[in-house]
């Protein structure tokens, strides 16, 4: 840039951002200024935002700095919208008079608006973009039935937000809606300014596309973050053999889609048999009485651990434990049927919507 404008590295930092901390103390992340405007120009590519744009504030503006939301919409010169907190009412009032075109959220937040008592069929389809836990078929499908136009992304605080998205395949459309909210549901494929993500063993060897190997999801690029601040410890360790480690579990599909099967610390061994948490997570939230989930695994002196769900049923229930036993059972191989089944009215969430599985385990 001319005298006194502009930045004189690119590679310097531009924020400090906090991770949610679901499985231990929040750490500090920095942010450069060339990750977040390629970030930032991914999200405009994928989202189609313009000038025209009418972006919704459901996602907090703190968490990965809106996972650079908040930039991408000004790149395009669209218009933000924001709310004071996230119900149901306002934001239907929204999409009713405001003519929002897109918004990002996580899917708990997504059950908010399909289950809001004001829901219904859109005049005009609104882009809802999803992440931060894999969203349930279950939820995927109803956002569609009620005309939404779903995204699915993943990513995490140190890849300033979404780094790989869920892009729909033509051949999809003739799925049945079960069968393409599956595919919907799976993490995907590198966005555009991501280098490719990668499923390894511990020898840092990609593990068979096959659908079923676990493997660590590594990724590598302009849009990680520098380091973890004043913990050098800490990021030396999250970039061993030059990737960073996300800490999170999955299988890479045939057709190079990946596809989460945990967070390192929430999978379940059981007997010596790995059980996903959101597998029987998402088992549970297609019961029609679910409203929210969490499994979390409880120590056993016979099987080292057994899983236990906590379940928040939806207004007027009386859905038995028995009853969401059977329809797990129905599902899945009997090993992974929780041991039981304890009924609340709410969840314990960070700030930005994740269920603290550590309080739940305690």
């Amino acid at each position: 840039g001319g005298v006194g404008y502009g930045v004189a590295d690119e590679n310097a930092p531009i924020t400090l951002n906090y991770t949610s901390g679901t499985t231990g103390r929040p750490k500090g992340v920095l942010y450069g200024h060339r990750g977040a405007y390629l970030n930032s120009l991914g999200e405009v590519f994928h989202n189609g935002f313009t000038g025209a744009t009418r972006y919704l504030w459901t996602l907090p503006m703190f968490h990965c700095n809106g996972w650079c939301t908040t930039w991408a919409v000004t790149a395009a010169g669209g218009t933000h919208v924001c709310l004071r907190a996230v119900r149901a009412d306002e934001i239907w009032r929204a999409f009713d008079e405001q003519g929002i075109t897109h918004l990002c959220g996580a899917p708990a937040v997504c059950s908010i608006i399909v289950d809001g008592p004001e829901a219904h069929p859109l005049e005009h389809t609104i882009r809802i973009t999803t992440a931060g836990a894999p969203p349930a078929p279950s939820i995927i499908e109803r956002l569609e039935s009620a005309g939404f136009d779903i995204v699915h992304v993943y990513g995490l605080t140190e890849v300033f937000g979404p780094i790989t998205i869920c892009e729909p395949q033509e051949q999809w459309r003739e799925l049945s809606p079960r069968e393409r909210a599956q595919q919907m549901s799976r993490q995907g494929v590198a966005m555009i300014q991501a280098e490719s993500a990668r499923v390894v063993d511990d020898s840092l060897e990609d593990v068979p596309a096959d659908g079923t190997t676990v493997g660590e999801v590594v990724l590598r690029g302009n849009n990680v973050m520098i380091g973890y601040y004043k913990d050098v410890p800490a990021t030396r360790k999250a970039f061993e053999g030059g990737w960073f480690h996300t800490g999170d579990l999955g299988v890479m599909h045939p057709n190079n889609y990946i596809q989460l099967r945990d967070r390192a610390k929430d999978i379940i061994i059981s007997g010596g048999e790995n059980i996903s948490s959101i597998e029987v997570e998402q088992a549970l939230y297609s019961h029609p009485d679910v409203a929210d989930v969490a499994v979390v695994g409880v120590a056993h002196e016979k099987w080292g651990e057994r899983p236990v769900a906590h379940v928040v049923r939806v207004n007027g229930s009386t859905v038995t434990e028995d009853d969401l036993r059977d329809h797990v059972r129905n599902q899945l191989s009997g090993f992974k049927v929780p041991d039981s089944v304890v009924f609340s009215d709410e969840l314990p969430r960070t700030a930005t919507g994740k269920v603290r599985k550590n309080l739940l385990r305690d």
